[in-house]
């Protein structure tokens, strides 16, 4: 069963509009809460990359 984690950045009064992220085998999932059913998997190095890249954008 994958356990999904919301983003600490999540929105919303009742936590329906966030990311949420699971760690597959090898890859990472990532999801929007509003569209569960459309996975994204990516590898530990393009999710830093993507977080890297968010933090620069601030």
């Amino acid at each position: 069963m994958t356990q999904w984690q919301k983003s600490s950045f999540s929105s919303g009064s009742d936590g329906s509009s966030c990311v949420e992220l699971a760690h597959g085998d090898p890859a990472f999932r990532l999801r929007e809460s509003d569209d569960p059913a459309r996975i994204l998997s990516v590898t530990r190095d393009s999710l830093a990359a993507l977080l890297a890249h968010l933090r620069a954008d601030r």
